[in-house]
């Protein structure tokens, strides 16, 4: 695959055995012309689905293809019809989870230390969820069953393949015990358990890559684990791209994505997001998105630097749903438009924010973003920041500040990367256990670990250094800090205690004791370059939602960061992000204007499309001179003013999506 799709589809096809007539009103051409018309370049069609089913003319394993398929060309007319279109059919077949492979073949199953399947999902039977284990016999049949795929459909034929379906297990079965011992590794710790399954992982898609490539060179590959962090970095070198599945109404909610991309953007390959045209979760046959919500799921990823990637789920009869491919063709037609401009492109940024995942305890193996992380995108985003989320393997220098979220636990490693950094003119924020030695007398805030505070909920007192918006009173904060003392640092807030500790007999009304007014120990310091907050603030908000945490942050950021790259006047909803094509001079400005709502019980989702007027840009330039602004696709000319290195505009609407060039001279 020599570059990657912007407006692709990625159509499951899980199919049971007690479904009939499989593929009977399949169409070959009214399928490719129903994508075609609905501007997809790219579609994912299944091989092997997760009950085990094969959908193309297998040579080695005729008894694996769905016993109700009609059509056993399926797959090879999909791609046949598609190709004369000159769009895309990357193949999916699944690796961990197969139900006939878990009924057929339970030799080839993980087993957790209890002797049991490991069953990933939770559900109760029948499933497909046991879990297979890499390691066992399987690993030859996955390989068998690849290089019959590849030559029952002709190397020629073979845009890509997408494995779905691979993730660290807690196996404690004979193989991965042989494989462990071997390596002189302690297989009844659960932590070496994991870190093993990651090292496993990563010889599996070794191998695996290299299997595909000697029979299709130049061929796509990319290996879905449903989120890509920094456990499966070292791993990346033998994916073609990078897909990051990530279904806001599925389970990964509406904050996932913007995390994921801003970290997955600085590791060198090319990013297609995926979301889902269902309103929940895969297999949400009969649904639709509401087209707001699609809307904002599809430009965010243009405005990210990434291209697109819709889910369906083909019906079993084998034809397309006409509303889907008219919502889908709705979108993907203004997507069409808009990437030219979005191609090629680097994000600009003047924050990195350190990723907490790198730094999950080794026993607690977290998979999913951390609270803190979270609140920090939430933050940054809305004060419409710059920024990205990296590991220590980045060069710290790229960026003028660095922002560790409460979590960024300590190592000699880490406070030498920082102590460089800061040597080097950078600039951090820190907060609560951030690269804070608890056994030192010196950190690189200038300030000590006292304690945990006695107290669940203490306040701060905001004034013109921290909190300059705020009234000049206390405001709590709803998680406990740290008490740390001074040696070195300056205090730009205090905290102020309660009367008590709100546990026994010293309660007072349903919450907290009130603020008694007597300081207590620093909540925000300042040394040199980097400024410390002794409290969770960005789980904090992630929580709660305290908007006086914001601010106390906006004004640190001030204080390191006097020349912001995008300001505006608009609310905090509106997001926006800056992007650039170097060799043309040009950079693009993207604003994103769409509210979710928790209208159900168990989804955010949007439905209206809520315009702006009239919102004031202030963009750094960076020394550069500007030639012109056009809105973009429209190319409609877009007054604007330079002044002191800064250009001003107006954008006359945000309408969802608002993209403005900048090009200069």
């Amino acid at each position: 695959m020599k570059s990657i799709s912007y407006r692709q589809v990625h159509l499951d096809f899980h199919t049971s055995e007690y479904i009939p007539d499989v593929g009977k009103d399949f169409d070959k051409n009214e399928f490719a012309d129903t994508l075609e018309k609905a501007h997809v370049d790219s579609v994912t069609c299944f091989a092997r689905c997760h009950h085990g089913w094969l959908y193309y003319p297998s040579r080695k394993y005729p008894e694996l293809i769905h016993p109700n398929l009609k059509n056993h060309n399926l797959l090879p007319d999909q791609i046949e019809a598609c190709h004369e279109r000159n769009i895309k059919v990357p193949v999916y077949t699944t690796v961990q989870w197969d139900g006939r492979v878990m009924r057929e073949h339970k030799e080839w199953l993980c087993i957790d230390e209890n002797g049991q399947y490991i069953n990933t999902q939770g559900v109760p039977a029948p499933h497909f969820y046991d879990t297979i284990c890499l390691n066992s016999g399987y690993r030859e049949f996955f390989k068998d069953h690849l290089s019959d795929l590849i030559m029952t459909l002709g190397p020629e034929r073979v845009d890509g393949i997408f494995m779905d379906i691979l993730f660290p297990v807690d196996c404690h079965c004979d193989h991965c015990r042989a494989k462990m011992k071997a390596l002189g590794m302690d297989s009844t710790r659960k932590a070496v358990r994991l870190t093993y399954s990651l090292m496993m992982l990563a010889e599996f898609k070794k191998e695996i890559t290299a299997h595909i490539l000697t029979m299709v060179p130049g061929a796509g590959i990319f290996y879905n684990s449903s989120h890509v962090g920094p456990a499966s970095r070292d791993s990346f070198k033998d994916y073609s791209h990078l897909e990051l599945e990530s279904l806001p109404s599925g389970g990964w909610g509406y904050d996932h994505f913007p995390a994921t991309v801003r970290y997955a953007r600085n590791l060198d390959k090319k990013l297609i997001g995926m979301t889902g045209k269902f309103h929940t979760y895969w297999g949400d046959f009969h649904s639709l998105k509401n087209q707001a919500a699609l809307e904002l799921e599809c430009f965010q990823m243009l405005s990210q630097g990434a291209g697109c990637s819709i889910g369906d789920q083909l019906h079993p009869s084998g034809k397309l749903s006409a509303a889907t491919y008219a919502l889908i063709g709705q979108v993907y037609q203004s997507v069409s438009e808009k990437e030219p401009y979005c191609t090629d492109v680097t994000s600009i940024t003047e924050i990195a924010v350190l990723n907490p995942e790198e730094f999950y305890p080794e026993n607690s193996f977290a998979s999913g973003l951390s609270s803190s992380l979270i609140g920090a995108v939430r933050m940054l985003t809305e004060l419409a920041c710059q920024f990205d989320i990296i590991d220590t393997r980045v060069d710290f220098s790229r960026y003028p500040v660095l922002i560790l979220p409460d979590c960024i636990y300590y190592t000699e490693r880490l406070e030498q990367l920082l102590k460089n950094y800061l040597k080097d003119g950078g600039k951090i924020i820190g907060s609560y256990d951030s690269c804070l030695n608890k056994e030192k007398e010196d950190s690189i805030y200038g300030v000590v670990f006292e304690k945990e505070s006695e107290y669940e909920r203490e306040f701060i007192l905001p004034n013109d250094k921290i909190g300059k918006e705020l009234p000049k009173e206390e405001f709590v904060m709803y998680q406990r800090g740290y008490d740390v003392s001074c040696t070195k640092a300056e205090i730009l807030m205090d905290k102020i205690v309660p009367y008590f500790e709100r546990k026994g007999e010293t309660f007072c009304s349903h919450q907290h004791a009130p603020s008694q007014g007597e300081k207590g120990c620093p909540a925000v310091t300042q040394f040199g370059n980097s400024i410390y907050f002794s409290h969770p603030v960005f789980h904090l908000y992630r929580k709660n939602a305290a908007r006086w945490c914001k601010i106390m942050v906006k004004d640190a950021l001030e204080i390191l960061l006097p020349r912001k790259l995008v300001s505006h006047d608009g609310p905090s909803s509106l997001v926006m992000t800056l992007q650039s094509r170097e060799k043309e001079q040009l950079d693009i400005l993207h604003g994103l204007h769409y509210i979710t709502e928790k209208r159900s019980e168990d989804i955010y989702t949007v439905e209206d499309v809520i315009p702006l007027s009239h919102i004031h840009v202030k963009i750094d330039t960076k020394g550069r001179t500007v030639k012109e602004l056009r809105y973009l696709p429209s190319q409609k000319t877009v007054p604007f003013q330079q002044k002191d290195d800064f250009i001003f505009f107006e954008l006359e609407k945000v309408e969802g999506h608002e993209m403005v060039g900048i090009s200069y001279l």
